[in-house]
């Protein structure tokens, strides 16, 4: 089998192979056999002279002059240029074979510089899996390719298939790719591995192998390892690209890429001479497509390897790590010219501009340029790992005002004789705008236009459904005085969390008998006992089912000019009224739209840029939503006209929660107050300032005990006095908090970019917290539906659900970061599975098993995602940022959609 791999060169008894390879590395098993089944000598040395490259050099090409060596890339590169050029690939060197395996093959160009022009030494670039007995394609590299006429960029195949071995090439429908790429599958008749717990294999079975290739004239050109492909900028590539570009320069000895935390692109450079980083950096960009332009360049003297002679990736990480934190301690700043020089730097690095010559303007606004949250917390990383210091409030500047006022928040905390001297003014506060035709009135604002409403007294019942499985819901048939004398209520269940103690399941589901197709039971073992969950989309007991892939199925799409990065809300009258989604846009645009036929009921266009989702007022007739411009607005839920205004200082960007026992809205605002407003009697009721750090994420209530719990950018967690807006307790988390905490009857959870999932007891005191491996802006999901499991998402690219321990129950990996919220539903039509829907910023929407973390079913939107899918009966909405807003028809494959 493996003498095909060396048609070119038998081994004879008069070769001499180096064991390079483990035993633990399957390689090995092909050294041990070559040379037992050819009578050849191998050399074994210790692993010590291995970690010594003079000294492998010598024993190997002076001492016992080895002929065969097989290797990996790394290990060869770890003998540097001048020894391979020297000995290894010399004229005169004793090597007659080198086998390069288990890794990209290195570039042409630097092959070219290491091989002596008199060298005799055939070199074969190995491919192949475990799985399949070691190497599977061979491919000798002719001579003439050295020639040096020849172009060096020319890539190199993987070669044939060895004896009995067959290689397939699938796209992913598991369609054979004949020209393109696509993924390789290998296997053959006689060719068999078993895996795990195999005890049989089926002739013929091919093996997934993860790798991906270029389907070009017959031949077979690598791309890169599947777990290795990244998306970035909003492209998705190999970081193989990366590397090869910068071995093909001519002052990288050696180099390897790491994707740091799902968050940097880190080029490792173990360095020729004297090498430039910046213009290096210049180098890549002119060769490379900007979304696989390095964040950062580290120089190294040597590549870490594993014990198989691969590249540790894990070592590259710590040595990041270790560099990171001795910049931190090295960083210094001369004064305040250089800090406006390097704070445009590290702009343009984090938003993925590296041309020198671009400008940026001093009004430039990160959000406005092409940033987001996540790129936001890298910038104020790099800002204070460069200033070597905390800066307060720095990350709420980031990401409401310009890159001028960004500067003058540093420049006041570090050079404050400076800032005078240049005469800058202290930082403004943020213009409202579109405000004109306004009376302001403290920090409330009465339109001139504004009619005169009063609460509509024929109110109708209503289920309100938003991100997080947070449901709210109103039966205005009882009689329920209300404080403000506006509205009577009989039964009542709060957004987050509710009063289950008002409702028994026969009340419950006399009240709803007229809604749609949709049934909604509340969950409860005892009509008086209180619950703290969100009520659930609960139906008769499942039976076992069969096992059914669902199929995701665009019902109706919304263009709304411009990303729409809020999540939606839905909002259910009784049959008489059809059901409606709000959502906002970056547009401006506020949309009512109708559920079931995606027509637009209403627009209605704010001041600036709508990021906070919409919740529906007490009575059902306002939807309250804040926005950029520092407002927040109480529209009317009928036709989308403004009721009410109320001023903040700063960006809304925090969505709203209703208290439905008082009929208050809480709301945040970048400002670093939060606020309860009575938008009856529209007025403030009270002001809480959070001790310097924005509010970004949505408040939480909690009936018992009579919570509001309140996350900061600045990674405070407070809990406060709905009545009165006094903080009850606070405990800082250390980093930025902008996930929404949620809660039960017990706990309270918040996610931190810090990569943990935080649990607290109401009193304030740490029960857990569970580790992920990126940060975690995604906000819990707490179901009751599934016995109160937590759902959540990471920039690490996994969907988590844990119990209320904080045990780890199952994680599901998707396709790309998860920045919005989960939400768990069950329907009729969907065989009374619980699902978990969940999506991935790269537009993949996934719908998953509930209990086993399974994928039942998935679908894939035109851009990324970063709202929260919100799901009513078998519809889910979720925001694009193609400029769509999204309804999706969820169906069992095989049945048709109704």
């Amino acid at each position: 089998m493996y003498s095909a791999k060396y048609s070119a060169s038998e081994i004879t008894q008069d070769d001499m192979l180096f064991l390079a390879s483990p035993l633990t590395f399957d390689p090995s098993v092909v050294e041990l056999f070559l040379a037992l089944s050819s009578g050849a000598s191998i050399l074994v040395v210790p692993n010590t002279v291995k970690m010594m490259p003079v000294e492998l050099s010598a024993a190997l090409f002076r001492h016992h002059h080895v002929t065969v060596l097989q290797a990996t890339p790394t290990l060869l590169r770890r003998f540097g240029s001048h020894i391979i050029r020297s000995a290894v690939l010399s004229a005169n060197s004793s090597l007659r074979v080198l086998a390069l395996g288990g890794e990209a093959f290195p570039v042409l160009n630097l092959l070219k510089s290491w091989k002596h022009k008199k060298n005799k030494t055939s070199i074969f670039n190995l491919y192949g899996i475990t799985e399949v007995s070691s190497w599977a394609t061979c491919y000798k590299i002719p001579e003439e390719v050295f020639s040096a006429d020849l172009r060096t960029d020319l890539p190199i195949p993987l070669g044939s298939p060895l004896l009995g071995t067959k290689v397939e090439v699938r796209d992913t429908n598991g369609s054979a790719v004949l020209e393109g790429e696509g993924q390789i599958f290998i296997g053959g008749e006689e060719r068999i591995c078993f895996l795990d717990d195999e005890i049989t294999v089926p002739l013929g079975t091919m093996r997934e192998t993860g790798d991906f290739v270029r389907v070009q004239n017959s031949k077979l050109f690598f791309l890169g390892r599947k777990d290795n492909q990244i998306k970035r900028h909003g492209k998705r590539f190999n970081i193989e690209c990366l590397q090869q570009a910068a071995e093909d320069l001519c002052q990288v000895e050696a180099c390897s890429v790491t994707w740091y935390q799902q968050e940097k692109l880190i080029l490792f450079i173990v360095p020729k001479d004297d090498l430039e980083e910046r213009e290096t950096l210049k180098e890549l960009q002119k060769r490379l497509p900007a979304y696989a332009v390095p964040d950062e360049l580290v120089l190294i003297k040597a590549l870490p390897l594993t014990s198989h002679g691969k590249v540790d990736i894990s070592e590259l990480n710590k040595t990041y790590q270790n560099h990171l934190n001795s910049r931190r301690r090295d960083s210094k700043l001369s004064g305040a010219e250089e800090l406006w020089e390097r704070l445009q730097y590290l702009w343009k690095s984090a938003l993925g501009v590296l041309d020198d010559s671009t400008r940026i303007s001093k009004d430039a606004v990160f959000v406005y340029s092409g940033g987001d949250s996540l790129k936001a917390l890298r910038f104020y990383d790099e800002i204070e790992m460069l200033v070597g210091k905390a800066v307060p409030g720095l990350l709420e500047v980031i990401l409401s005002h310009s890159i001028e006022e960004v500067y003058r928040h540093i420049l006041k905390i570090l050079f404050p004789d400076e800032n005078q001297l240049m005469n800058y003014d202290s930082v403004m506060k943020r213009k409202l705008s579109g405000n004109s035709g306004e009376n302001f009135h403290g920090k409330c604002i009465k339109l001139k236009s504004e009619r005169g409403l009063e609460v509509a007294s024929g109110l109708i019942p209503f289920i309100a459904v938003s991100r997080g499985n947070n449901f709210f819901s109103m039966d205005f048939n009882k009689s329920f005085m209300q404080p403000h004398n506006t509205v009577q209520v009989g039964v009542e269940v709060l957004q987050q969390p509710s009063f289950l103690h008002l409702v028994t399941p026969s009340i419950m589901k006399s009240h709803v008998q007229g809604y749609e197709t949709e049934k909604i039971l509340t969950v409860m073992n005892k009509a008086s006992k209180p619950n703290c969950c969100s009520v659930q989309q609960i139906h008769a007991e499942s039976s076992d089912v069969t096992m059914a892939e669902l199929a995701l199925g665009i019902r109706w799409k919304s263009n709304t000019r411009k990303c729409v990065d809020a999540s939606p809300l839905i909002v259910i009258p009784s049959k008489e009224v059809s059901a409606s989604v709000y959502v906002g846009s970056h547009s401006h645009a506020m949309q009512a739209i109708d559920l079931n036929l995606g027509e637009i009921k209403w627009e209605k266009n704010l001041g600036d840029r709508i990021e906070s989702s919409a919740c529906i007022s007490k009575c059902g007739n306002f939807i309250v939503v804040g926005c950029y411009d520092g407002l927040v607005y109480v529209l009317q839920s009928s036709d989308g006209e403004i009721h009410w205004t109320f001023v903040t200082e700063d960006a809304v960007k925090s969505s709203a929660v209703v208290d439905s026992s008082s009929g208050l809205v809480y709301i945040g605002s970048h400002d670093e107050h939060v606020y309860a407003l009575d938008i009856y009697k529209k007025a403030c009721i009270w002001k809480l300032h959070c001790e310097g750090g924005a509010v970004f994420s949505s408040p939480c209530l909690s009936s018992f005990p009579h919570h509001l719990y309140v996350a900061t950018l600045r990674g405070l967690l407070l809990a406060v006095n709905p009545v009165t807006g006094n903080k009850i307790w606070k405990s800082f988390l250390g980093k930025p908090l902008f996930s929404s905490p949620h809660c039960n009857e017990k706990y309270i959870c918040v996610g931190c970019v810090d990569g943990n999932l935080y649990c607290y007891n109401h009193s304030g005191e740490k029960v857990w917290q569970f580790s992920t491996n990126g940060p975690v802006f995604s906000s819990p999901c707490i179901s009751s539906l599934t016995k109160q499991e937590i759902f959540f998402g990471s920039h690490d690219r996994f969907i988590y659900c844990c119990n209320m321990e904080g045990n780890l129950l199952w994680k599901f990996e998707v396709t790309s970061s998860v920045y919005g919220t989960p939400f768990v539903f069950q329907s009729d039509n969907l065989k009374n599975k619980i699902f978990l829907a969940a999506v991935s910023t790269d537009g993949k929407v996934w719908i998953l098993n509930a209990k086993s973390g399974t994928a039942e079913g998935v679908d894939k939107l035109p851009g990324e995602v970063f709202s929260s899918p919100v799901v009513w009966g078998t519809k889910l909405v979720v925001g694009c940022r193609n400029d769509y807003v999204y309804c999706l028809d969820l169906y069992i494959t095989g049945k048709k959609k109704s």
